[in-house]
């Protein structure tokens, strides 16, 4: 079968792109990024800046490759973060679903198996959620903060730090065939 399509040479390809992983990935990965989330900044302050249901959502959403599924993705862990956090219902959950949206629709055009275009969407998506948790706080809520630029910047390169090296440890996680 010919999986070339006229004017589409990457179509035939795409198939072989998607990267899959097993149940346990798919619900122990993002469980244990939200629970560290939750636990972790509790008793080492300086790791509240990480933001790991973030990173696991962009990971996700970069590697299958699917608007859907980064949907899917981002909206299951946001509210999952939600429901742990003391801010209101749904917020997280937002934000991480446009999040998962835009990731996986970028994927379809980037390699993101490169580790430099990996630094530069993390960084980017990251920042991104922050703004737009910031826009959403303002809009929906009626609060009004000051959103701190230098403070989003900073936190933005300090999770895309972690992205790179988080990210090559979930890719030995792949299924194979």
């Amino acid at each position: 079968m010919n999986d070339y399509i006229e004017g589409f040479p990457e179509a035939g390809r795409k198939k072989e792109r998607i990267s899959r992983f097993n149940a346990a990935a798919i619900i122990g990965i993002p469980l244990a990024a939200i629970l560290f989330q939750v636990a972790v900044p509790r008793f080492l302050s300086y790791l509240s800046y990480l933001d790991l249901p973030l990173l696991v959502t962009i990971y996700f959403s970069l590697m299958r490759r699917s608007p859907i599924e980064g949907v899917l993705f981002g909206a299951g862990i946001g509210l999952a973060q939600d429901s742990l956090s003391r801010g209101y219902v749904g917020m997280y959950g937002i934000v991480k679903t446009l999040v998962g949206y835009f990731a996986a629709s970028v994927s379809q055009r980037f390699d993101v198996e490169n580790p430099w275009i990996r630094l530069v969407l993390g960084f980017f998506f990251c920042f991104f959620h922050q703004f737009f948790y910031w826009v959403l706080k303002r809009a929906l809520l009626g609060e009004t903060l000051d959103f701190d630029l230098e403070q989003t910047l900073v936190v933005g390169i300090l999770n895309a730090a972690v992205a790179v090296p988080l990210f090559r440890t979930l890719d030995r996680l792949k299924v194979t065939g």
